[in-house]
Formats: C-alpha cells, sequence, structure tokens
C-alpha cells in the first residue's frame, strides 16, 4: 500500500478529476435502462419484429376468403336513322339511355396442398425470429454499454494516475527548486524534473482527450440528446465475478444463445419455403361467389326500364400440369437452401463454441495475472515510499526516482489493463451463454 503522505499529494488530483464529471452520477444499470429506451439500433429491430408480427395473420397466409365490391354507372347518346324498304324514313336524335350496376365477388382457395397452413407456420417462425433478432440486439447493445462503461472507469483511474504522476513529479521540481538555490543541486537535474514534469503533464492532457471520447460514446450509445454531457460513474472500482464455469456456460449456449436460436429457425423456415413448392404439385380447389345487380334506363324504347340482381356461386377444381419445369427447379434450389441453413447453424455452432474456449481461457489467465499485478502494484508502492524518503534526504538521484516512479505507474497501468481484459472476458462469456440481462439486475 502507498502511505498515506503518497495519498495526500494523490487526493487533490484524484478530486480535481472528478469535479469534473460530478454532475450526473450513473451505474452500469442507469445507463442501460436509459439506452434500452431510446438506444436506435434497438428501436429499428423492435419496429422490425413489429412488421413480422403484423404480418403473422391467417388472411397473410391465404388462409381466408378475398371479397371485391365494385360499381359503374354509364350512359349512351346515340342518333339513329332507318329507312325502311317501303320508302319511309325514320330518324331519332339524342336519345340518351342510362346504365348502372353493383356486384359483390368472393373468391376462396379451399385447398392447395396445405398451402395455406403451411405459411401460416411459416409466418410463426419469422415473427419469432423478429423477436429473437430484437433480443439479439439488446444483447449486443447491453454487451457494447457494458465495455464502454467500463473502458470509461479504466480510463477515468488512468487519467487519476497520470494526474498522480504531475503531482510526484511536481513535488520533485519544487525539491529540485529548493536544493539549487540553497546551493546543494545542480540547474541539471532541476532542469530535468522539469522536463519530467512537462512529459508527464502531456501525457495527462493525451489521457484527457480519451476519457472525453469514452464519455460520448456512452451518451451515443443511449442516444443522449447531449452528446457531451458530463458523466461520473457511481462506483469506480471495476468488480470481477471470479466464478464462471466452463461446462454451465456451455450448457446454457447452446440452450440460450441467441445467434444459434436464431439459426435453428431459419433451418425451420426453409422447409416450409420446400414444403410451400411442393404444395403447387397437388390439385387445388376454389370456391366463387357473387352478387350482381344492373339497372337500365331507356329513352326511346318499348321498356322505359330494366333491372336485373341475382347469386352467382361455384367450385372449381384444377391441378397444374406443365409450367415449363419450373416447379421442379424451384424444389431443387429450395432443397439446396435447407442444406445451407443446415450448414450455417453447424457455422454459428462452431464459432461461438470457438469463441467460448478461447475466451474463457482468456479469462482464467487474465484471472492469475490480476493476483500477481496485484502484487506487483503493492511492491511498486513501497519502492515509491522508499524513494521519495531517499531522495529528500539526498541519497537518491533524480533518475533513479523516475525509473521507481514510472514502475508504479507502470504497474498501475498492467494492473488496470488486466481487470478490465479481465471484465471484457466476463462480459463476452455472459453474452455467448445468453445471460447477459443479468446486468440488469
Amino acid at each position: 500500500m502507498i502511505t498515506n503522505r503518497i495519498c495526500l499529494l494523490f487526493f487533490p488530483a484524484l478530486l480535481s478529476t472528478f469535479s469534473i464529471y460530478s454532475q450526473e452520477i450513473f451505474t452500469l444499470n442507469r445507463c442501460i435502462t436509459t439506452g434500452l429506451e431510446g438506444n436506435f439500433s434497438i428501436q429499428i429491430a423492435k419496429n422490425r419484429e413489429e412488421i413480422a408480427s403484423n404480418n403473422y395473420t391467417p388472411g397473410n397466409a391465404g388462409m381466408l376468403p378475398v371479397v371485391d365490391a365494385s360499381s359503374n354507372y354509364g350512359g349512351t347518346v346515340n342518333n339513329t336513322r332507318q329507312e325502311f324498304t317501303t320508302g319511309r324514313d325514320t330518324s331519332i336524335n339524342g336519345v340518351h339511355n342510362n346504365s348502372a350496376g353493383m356486384r359483390v365477388n368472393l373468391d376462396w382457395t379451399l385447398f392447395q396442398g396445405f398451402n395455406a397452413l403451411t405459411s401460416y407456420k411459416k409466418l410463426s417462425e419469422l415473427k419469432q425470429v423478429g423477436e429473437l433478432n430484437t433480443q439479439l440486439a439488446i444483447e449486443d447493445f447491453m454487451a457494447d454499454m457494458a465495455s464502454e462503461f467500463y473502458f470509461y472507469i479504466q480510463q477515468i483511474r488512468l487519467n487519476n494516475n497520470l494526474a498522480y504522476a504531475v503531482s510526484l513529479s511536481r513535488e520533485r521540481v519544487r525539491i529540485d527548486r529548493e536544493r539549487y538555490l540553497l546551493g546543494a543541486s545542480s540547474k541539471l537535474q532541476l532542469l530535468q524534473s522539469q522536463v519530467d514534469l512537462n512529459s508527464d503533464s502531456s501525457r495527462h492532457a493525451k489521457q484527457k482527450e480519451v476519457l472525453y471520447a469514452s464519455q460520448v460514446r456512452i451518451n451515443r450509445l443511449m442516444a443522449m440528446d447531449d452528446l457531451g454531457q458530463r458523466i461520473a460513474p457511481e462506483d469506480s472500482n471495476i468488480m470481477i465475478y471470479t466464478g464462471l464455469n466452463y461446462d454451465t456456460l456451455l450448457a446454457s449456449m447452446l440452450q440460450l444463445n441467441t445467434s444459434l436460436l436464431i439459426a435453428r429457425k431459419n433451418q425451420v423456415i426453409s422447409q416450409y419455403d420446400y414444403k410451400i413448392i411442393a404444395s403447387r404439385t397437388y390439385p387445388y380447389l376454389n370456391f366463387n361467389s357473387g352478387y350482381n345487380y344492373n339497372y337500365n334506363k331507356f329513352e326511346k324504347s318499348s321498356l322505359r326500364s330494366q333491372q336485373a340482381d341475382g347469386l352467382n356461386y361455384g367450385l372449381s377444381l384444377g391441378i397444374n400440369l406443365f409450367d415449363g419445369f419450373n416447379q421442379r427447379r424451384q424444389k431443387a434450389n429450395a432443397r439446396i437452401e435447407i442444406e445451407n441453413r443446415d450448414y450455417e447453424y453447424r457455422q454459428v455452432d462452431q464459432m461461438v463454441k470457438a469463441d467460448l474456449i478461447t475466451i474463457f481461457y482468456a479469462y482464467q489467465n487474465n484471472l492469475v495475472l490480476f493476483e500477481l499485478e496485484q502484487e506487483n502494484l503493492k511492491t511498486a508502492g513501497e519502492n515509491l515510499e522508499i524513494a521519495l524518503e531517499r531522495y529528500k534526504l539526498g541519497s537518491l538521484t533524480g533518475f533513479e526516482l523516475r525509473e521507481v516512479q514510472k514502475s508504479l505507474l507502470e504497474a498501475e497501468e498492467r494492473l488496470l489493463q488486466v481487470q478490465f481484459q479481465t471484465k471484457l472476458a466476463e462480459i463476452s462469456l455472459l453474452q455467448i451463454a445468453g445471460k447477459i440481462m443479468t446486468y440488469l439486475g
């Protein structure tokens, strides 16, 4: 542990850093909840899910009749001239006749090789795929948000470490200046201390840029109007869960992994597509019925008007005998598509299993490295404590103090990096296993 004296140097820098980000306090849960309400990728996925849900109807599958209604109104204006064999001529000009009609037709396919029933089942599967795609979008968002949130915490702590390094370098400059004024040290040593201070200040300024960019990405994931909104994590620790078990993760993956579930649904859909094409080889039975009403009005005729109305109905039975071998071609393509969907499922299965094995190995290795880096940081802190005392007594050169200071900073950076990489592995493993929603708990 670093002594209280070193902590007193570090504490003002820590306060100054966090005062910039103290306006909005965020937990990971709050970031995720906010993003779930406004993230654009999730909203797009939800809209597509709603479209798939709207398409899941008996009418869209062809199970219901189609009813059409139409009407017409028209007329004629004719001039008529007649010459009889008797020599008599007659002419009638401007004869205006009117006609009007209305009809309602019903067409219903009663049977077409179970086409309608199969189409309805396919629409059900497409609806479920829409739901799974939304779930996948949510899981991707949660993984991205968790990764970025902990990256942001890592950058805050790195920023604090660099602020601490600046404070140490500034203290060193103060000591060297006092020694130089007392004649106990050379100007060269003072100038070198100033160079090291400027170098640390430059790194600190660049780190602030990285920190701000991460903050903007978090706001973008949450779909905030103000992308520059200042964010302060409620807790600056990156908590690591060390109890993940490979066999448990594998069993959960095979059952809950969203990409695998989508691939399975696509297999079923391809089989339904084949059945829909095959249904065209069956006979079809159609029912049709209609009601017709017609009205005619005559200006010059033995009839003044005429109207007629009535029903018609009928059944038609048929079968496609030849369509240029198109059905055979389409069935062959559908069989290939079934095979492709099977390959795709096996490809996804291999991919997620490979990811699980690789990431779990990295997770275990990082847990070991985390323990080692904790010990290194403790040792580096003790070394700096001793080095500072020796430097004040003049028994340690500025170069030697600088090396000890760099060792502490590097030890802290390595620890943060291992801690962050372990957290990333944890997030990825939970996503692969279909358990990423635990971050909402």
